[in-house]
């Protein structure tokens, strides 16, 4: 087994699934910020789609400093790589899903411009949201990829 498989430094910025750290930093802060920007009610369970937000955003920051420092270099980082992205993909998914459901049937009175504007938040809460899954499923891919090759 090769004991360099993974990239450190500023090479993170010039391989394929790790220069989607970028990425999947502004994506997953919009959602968080979206998020916290809207109205919640009481049995609106938007705290999951803040949870993973949140989770993601903060693990993702760690992950990528660890690539940065070179830290990841032994041989069990591969796994680990495709592990978090794979739980961070599935889990952004749910939040998705959830999200869109919530958006849908958030809409109580277009007319009124604080609902218009709470709706439309929303909206751009789950198209971020969806992108930043579609982020870390292809992260997760490329790192499976890149762990089998390993």
């Amino acid at each position: 087994m090769s004991t360099a498989v993974l990239p450190s430094g500023g090479s993170i910025f010039t391989t394929l699934p790790d220069v989607l750290f970028i990425p999947e930093f502004v994506f997953g802060g919009l959602v968080w910020t979206l998020i916290a920007s809207t109205h919640v009610v009481v049995e609106n369970p938007l705290g999951w789609v803040m949870f993973v937000s949140i989770f993601c955003f903060i693990m993702t920051t760690i992950w990528f400093f660890i690539f940065l420092t070179g830290k990841n270099q032994s041989g069990i980082w591969p796994s680990l790589d495709v592990g978090y992205h794979a739980t961070a993909a599935l889990f952004y998914l749910s939040a998705s899903v959830l999200l869109a459901f919530i958006t849908i049937f958030s809409k109580v009175d277009s007319s009124a411009t604080f609902f218009f504007k709470n709706y439309q938040i929303l909206i751009a809460a789950v198209v971020m949201a969806f992108v930043t899954t579609l982020l870390y499923c292809i992260h997760a891919v490329f790192s499976a990829c890149r762990w089998k090759s390993s």
